[in-house]
Parts: structure tokens; sequence; C-alpha cells
């Protein structure tokens, strides 16, 4: 008979929704646990999850007895925190939603708990298994023959309200190129298999948040950004971002360039804020362009639809979730370590500083430097 996995849950906003909607597409799982503080977002969990237990803390959370692990998806400055509440009581096997941290100076804290924690732990990069992208990931060494520049631009909509506003401001969120791109530094990383040296970024605020005020502070969260990255191989990526393009058929436009050619992956955003009157959304798109015989040839990677309803990630939370689920049965290893987590963050890191001074930040990840400060 097969066994049924008993999830905890932490934190139950717009992704920790999105989580419980796909885990309860998988078979063989539960909602045991729920602790979510806030009262409008718990009572919106209970909805999915109504056989859920509702408890008021972490710790109230890591004491009940029938649980097989646990999925963080709270606010960006409380993921070490937990983390570290969880390996001192309990520690399950827990799939974290990124950042892993924010601060600089939290990085010996995650460096302690990836030597000391004895569970998987998997740092949740759904982009990675977005399918348009797994099949682009799939196909780039045969596309391109060695990939020699990647780019990536993501035009998508503002920063979506999030309970007390903590996506808002750099202190609690990590600041925008750490919070929203730390996906995309570690697709860069794994799409070339090597390690950056380099990072250089412009960014700033320009359209977004300026009339909003929290407690009498205004925004200072960046809406758009150029990052350019160096790597140890001779490779280099950038990053094109821009938070008030929301008019975009596409939202993610991701292409690799090599001796032999081109290869692109077009990812729409999510189908709830398709306007009606276009039609239906547009499906994601792989499209290779060899240098010969010349000629692009694009197919479509349509995702169902079911999948599509769960989430706004075209589908990659179930397909990560999937994996997670086999990677604590032990039927495969962990895909995103707590080390890749790291580094993704320590490139966000450095392009903020980078963004920030006005200089290029040179870092070597394999020898451990001192990282960047985050800009304020």
């Amino acid at each position: 008979m097969a066994q049924t996995v008993n999830y905890g849950i932490i934190g139950c906003g717009m992704m920790g929704r999105e989580h419980l909607r796909n885990i309860k597409l998988l078979p063989d799982t539960r909602i045991a646990v729920i602790f979510e503080p806030d009262h409008k977002m718990r009572l919106a969990a209970t909805e999915i999850a109504p056989e859920a237990a509702l408890v008021d803390s972490t710790e109230a959370l890591l004491n009940i007895e029938a649980l097989d692990c646990i999925v963080i998806a709270s606010p960006n400055m409380a993921h070490i925190g937990q983390l570290e509440q969880i390996a001192h009581h309990r520690p399950l096997p827990v799939l974290v939603e990124k950042p892993l941290f924010i601060h600089p100076e939290d990085r010996p804290r995650i460096e302690k708990l990836m030597s000391d924690y004895s569970a998987p732990i998997w740092v949740a990069m759904e982009y990675r298994y977005m399918p348009p992208i797994a099949r682009f990931l799939e196909r780039l060494d045969e596309a391109t023959g060695g990939l020699r520049m990647l780019t990536i631009r993501e035009h998508r909509f503002p920063f979506l309200n999030k309970v007390g506003a903590w996506n808002r401001f750099n202190y609690s969120s990590g600041g925008t190129l750490v919070e929203k791109c730390c996906h995309f530094f570690d697709l860069m990383r794994l799409a070339i298999r090597s390690e950056p040296v380099r990072v250089m970024a412009s960014a700033g605020q320009a359209v977004n948040h300026f009339d909003e005020a929290y407690d009498g502070r205004t925004p200072d969260i960046w809406d758009n950004a150029y990052v350019i990255v160096d790597f140890a191989n001779g490779a280099r990526a950038m990053l094109e971002l821009c938070m008030f393009a929301e008019g975009s058929r596409y939202q993610e436009e991701i292409s690799a360039v090599g001796p032999s050619g081109k290869i692109e992956a077009l990812v729409p955003g999510p189908g709830r804020f398709w306007p009606e009157h276009l039609g239906p959304p547009p499906t994601a798109q792989l499209i290779e362009s060899p240098r010969a015989p010349m000629g692009p040839v694009a197919i479509e990677i349509p995702v169902d639809p079911a999948l599509l309803e769960a989430g706004d990630h075209n589908g990659s939370t179930f397909y990560q979730h999937q994996k997670f689920k086999a990677a604590l049965l032990g039927h495969q290893p962990i895909e995103v370590t707590v080390e890749d987590g790291m580094k993704a963050v320590l490139m966000g890191l450095a392009a903020q500083e980078s963004a920030a001074s006005g200089k290029a930040i040179d870092m070597n990840l394999s020898v451990r430097p001192e990282i960047p400060e985050l800009c304020s």
C-alpha cells in the first residue's frame, strides 16, 4: 500500500496557498497542519485544506506527531529563523521558499545549517520546473553547441500586495534582485554550469509604489534592472527586469546562444491576469534557431489546465512537489540544495550592491568570499 505523506505548512499567503493546491493534486498526500498567523490568510487556507489542524506557532506545528515534512512559505525575513527552529526541535525534511536568507550577516547561519541539518532541505526554485524552461534546459547543449551567452528577460506586473507589505521594502524582502531575481541567478548557474566571478548591475525604482505609504514610509523596492554576470568558464549572462510591463504577451523570454545556434523559451504570465477580451492566454513556446541550415523552428509547450489553475507559475510548483516527494521517500536526490539557494542569494546581494554603488562586484563562490553589504 502506498505511503501517505503528511505535510505541515508554515505560511499561507499567495505562495503558500499555491503550495497547498499543488500538494493536493499529488496522490497519497495529506495536509496535516497549518501555521498561519494572519486571520484572513488562515481562512483562505482552510477553504483549500479543511482537513488540516490549525496551530499558533512553529513549535506547535512541530509537536504534531503525524508529520513527515514541512513547507516554509512565510515572508522572506522569517525563513532562516524558522529553519533554525525546526533544526533545533525536530529536523524534518523541508521545502523552503526562496530566498533562503536576505541579509549578508545571515550567511554563517546558513552554512552552519547546511553542515548540521540531518534531513533533506529543498530550496523552492520553481522556474527550473516550468515545462518550457525544463525543455529548454534539456535541449540547451545540442541546440547551442555549448552555451556562451544567456539572456533572461522578465517583463511583468508590479509586486502584489502581501500581508504587512513586507515585499515593499529592502530590509524585509532582501531587495528586488534578491527577492524576485534569485530564481534567475539560479537558472544562470544551472544552465551555464559554472560559478560567477563578476556581477555588474544598474537598477532603480522608476514607476511603481510611489503613491503608497506604510506607517509613514514610502516603499524603496526597485522595479527595473539590468544585471550582467561573468562566469568562470568564460560564458556571460544578462538579466533584464521590468515590473511595469504587464501588457506583454510573454512574461519570461530566455535565450541561450553558442557556436551552433540559439534556443529560446517564451513563457506566459499567470493566466488570471490575461485580459478576457483577447481570448485564451498564449501558450509557451520553445524556438530553436540553428546557424546552419538557418531557419527557426518553433513548437508549443502546453501545460495541463489543472496545473495552470493551481498556481501562477506555469505548472512548475506541481512538478517541483512531485520531485520533492520522491526525494523525501528516497527515490531521488534533492535537486535544489541549500548550497544552490545560498549561491543564488549571494549573486542577488552582489547585484544589489553593484547597482547601489555603481561598481562591478568581484566574487568567487568557490572560495567563499566576503559578500557585499546590502543597500538600504
